[in-house]
Order: C-alpha cells, then structure tokens, then sequence
C-alpha cells in the first residue's frame, strides 16, 4: 500500500473516532435536578443560554410537573421536546 493511502485510511479512521468521541451519553436527565451544563451538553438542540433559562425558570416557578412544561419556556419548541423526550424526565428531586 503507498504512503498516500496509508494517509487516506489513518484520516477516515481518525474522522470515525472524532465523530464517535462527540456522540451523546445515552443518559436519562431528569429536568427538575440537572445543572445547566449537564442540560446543554446532553439535550440535542439546547445550548448554554437556553439551558440556564430551563434552570432560571425552575429556580423561580418551582419543580417541572412533566417534561411537557418545557415549551413554558421561550425558544422551545415541540420538535425540541419531540427529539429529546425518550431521554428526558421530571421526577420529584
């Protein structure tokens, strides 16, 4: 094999184990005990702004009742909640 496509086969090896490396913890966040960071870092489509207000917003009005207490908040939306619901939870903390 040529030095070229040892190159080619390291670098699709190399772009697999990235990919792999930035695939989501298969976890279950309960939204009522979760920091802000474990709610970005696991939620697909939630970043840090909208993380802290999941958590702004629990401070303030108390435990989520369901999950489905998430579109109270601006900016989420049901295709969020809709892609997230399986790992998602709002059991007492």
């Amino acid at each position: 094999m040529s030095a070229f496509k040892h190159f080619i086969a390291l670098a699709l090896l190399l772009v697999g184990v990235l990919a792999w490396a930035d695939e989501p913890i298969d976890i279950t966040i309960n939204v009522n005990s979760a920091d802000a960071e474990t709610i970005a870092t696991h939620i697909n489509g939630i970043g840090p702004a909208k993380a802290a207000a999941i958590v702004a917003f629990r401070e303030k009005n108390g435990p989520f009742k369901s999950v489905d207490d998430l579109l109270l908040i601006q900016g989420i939306g049901e295709s969020t909640l809709k892609n997230n619901r399986d790992r998602l939870t709002a059991a007492s903390p």
